[in-house]
């Protein structure tokens, strides 16, 4: 957070319909650095099956995380958000897979994802806020503030925050994740969060203009995608250089999500709501249309495949990050549904 794609070199974007065993193959094995014989041999890859059996884990670990305690109603509303149905879980399902990538025990990586879960719904609570977004819905359903109110939709955001911290300390276990690489878990998400990560991105989707459209995008939408990739790397010891090349696709993939949801919007507004978005310009599609919006989709889309290629080496371990890029264009299936 791979698939057959179709873009067009113009404005209109064909995502076909797909039935929902449908399974996906791979374009990492068609890579020109593999034989014809080693890719006849590499199975293809479901990401339906991965992501729901994923979201059924964390769902149970992180209905454990958050038991309802005093005082209640903060704890109601931090379960409210982070246990909301509809959830795609995508921060903590990247995790898993980049850190399976390096073939540790997946057990190592539920606390780090769970608490990836955590930062990113209050994250979502926050942006939320009338003062901020000012977005009375989330995932379907009311925002956290319409249901309990700003000053707990406030608390139970900052709540979070440091609960994820604490999960990762708590629950990770010694024996299978040095504590060195948990400090730069922790490092990582920190600065993720943080003035110069999303804070920044929200900070310019409020007040920059048509020039920080590019900083906004990887701040506000590609910090959390580039965090969970390279968090689970971290975890698995990786190298500097594969966190690097992790990092870059994490960023990419975030990014390359969220503009082709906006040109799926585009594509659903009447002429005059599009030329009132457009003066916003706080996205590709608002400030330079949807056919200059597809050209980034398809750079967003080349750069992630590209940074993929130095993990050939770990064959079959690497499909699920593949995956992830095709998803974000042609979205096969419902997410939302699988929870």
């Amino acid at each position: 957070m791979a698939f057959s794609m179709v873009l067009t070199s113009g404005p209109n974007l064909f995502l076909p319909k797909k039935p929902q065993n449908f399974y996906f193959p791979i374009r990492c094995f068609s890579s020109p650095s593999l034989s014809v014989s080693s890719q006849s041999k590499l199975t293809q890859f479901d990401l339906k099956t991965y992501w729901t059996t994923l979201i059924a884990e964390i769902n149970q670990k992180l209905e454990e995380a958050i038991p309802v305690k005093y005082p209640e109603q903060i704890y109601e509303a931090m379960r409210y958000s982070v246990l909301a149905k509809g959830a795609k879980r995508a921060p903590p399902v990247m995790c898993m897979a980049a850190y399976e990538l390096f073939g540790g025990d997946r057990l190592a990586a539920f606390p780090t994802a769970c608490a990836l879960e955590m930062v990113h719904a209050a994250s979502l609570i926050h942006d939320d806020l009338p003062c901020m977004d000012d977005d009375p819905v989330r995932r379907g359903q009311p925002s956290n503030h319409t249901i309990y109110g700003v000053d707990m939709a406030i608390l139970a955001g900052d709540a979070l925050f440091p609960l994820g911290f604490r999960h990762i300390v708590s629950h990770t276990p010694t024996k299978l994740v040095p504590e060195a690489r948990l400090l730069r878990v922790i490092a990582e998400i920190a600065r993720t969060v943080g003035s110069t990560g999303m804070a920044a991105g929200q900070f310019l989707d409020l007040k920059g203009g048509p020039n920080s459209v590019d900083f906004i995008q990887e701040k506000k939408y590609g910090e959390m995608s580039e965090c969970s990739a390279v968090c689970g790397g971290l975890l698995a010891g990786a190298e500097d250089d594969d966190i690097g090349r992790l990092r870059r696709y994490g960023r990419a993939v975030g990014v390359l999500y969220e503009v082709v949801n906006d040109v799926l919007e585009a594509k659903l507004m009447e002429k005059d709501e599009i030329e009132k978005n457009q003066k916003k310009g706080k996205s590709y599609v608002s400030l330079y249309g949807v056919e200059k919006a597809m050209e980034v989709v398809e750079e967003l889309q080349t750069n992630a495949e590209n940074e993929l290629d130095g993990f050939d080496k770990y064959g079959d371990r690497v499909a699920p990050l593949y995956s992830f890029i095709d998803y974000a264009v042609n979205r096969g299936f419902n997410v939302g549904d699988l929870s």
